[in-house]
Formats: structure tokens, C-alpha cells, sequence
């Protein structure tokens, strides 16, 4: 698992600078006695995920150990309600083609935009 001070590199730092200050943020964790053990959220950014200016970027993480026990569906079902709710176009997302993530999302019903040699960008109308 990478060190968090990867947060501070400028690629990344967009991705949970002031969050919750910006108009679209929108989150929601997974904790098991008080730990934070998974997240998941969306921001309008332009990141690998970016498909236009009015559909927020979706990024999922859990710790290892919480993998593969159903919290990740649990946060996007959370996650797509509450975007459905405040009647949001769609979402993208950027995963790597290692990442079995991919079949989580596809469950969903995201579907591949286009790709590159190491990631899909998929997109899920609401």
C-alpha cells in the first residue's frame, strides 16, 4: 500500500483537496469499530476518468483486508442512490484492467468508453 503522502503529489492532491467544498462532492466510508476501512466518492475533476464537465469522476478504495466481502458494492449502491437523488447525469471512472474492480463495475451496469493499454474509462448513465 503506497505511503499517504502520495496525497500531496499535484496529480493527485485534486482528488481530496477541500473536499466537501466543492459543489458535486459527495461521499460516503465504510468503518468497522470506528476505522475508516473504505470510501467511496465522486468529485467533477479532471482526471483519468473525465468523460465531460457535468459528470463527476467516481473513485472506490478499500483496505485490503475489507476486500471481496461485498462493502464495495454497499458504498456504490450508497454512492449511485444519492447521485440518482440529486438527479446526476451519469459517472465515469478510470480502472486498470488488473484491477477486479472492473467486474464490480460492469455488475453495475458502467460500460467501457474507451481504453488505453492499462485502463478502461467506463461510464454509467443515471
Amino acid at each position: 500500500m503506497p505511503d499517504k503522502s502520495i496525497l500531496q503529489l499535484p496529480e493527485l492532491r485534486h482528488y481530496t483537496e477541500q473536499f466537501g467544498q466543492k459543489a458535486g462532492d459527495l461521499a460516503f466510508v465504510a468503518e468497522d469499530e470506528g476505522q475508516v476501512v473504505g470510501a467511496a466518492w465522486v468529485r467533477h475533476i479532471h482526471d483519468y476518468g473525465y468523460v465531460e464537465d457535468e459528470m463527476p469522476s467516481l473513485t472506490i478504495s478499500l483496505l485490503d483486508a475489507y476486500r471481496g466481502q461485498g462493502i464495495g458494492s454497499q458504498l456504490l449502491e450508497a454512492l449511485l442512490a444519492a447521485l440518482k437523488k440529486r438527479n446526476v447525469k451519469g459517472v465515469s471512472l478510470s480502472v486498470s484492467k488488473t484491477n477486479p474492480a472492473y467486474f464490480l463495475y460492469q455488475k453495475f451496469g458502467f460500460h467501457t468508453l474507451r481504453e488505453n493499454q492499462e485502463d478502461f474509462v467506463m461510464v454509467l448513465i443515471l
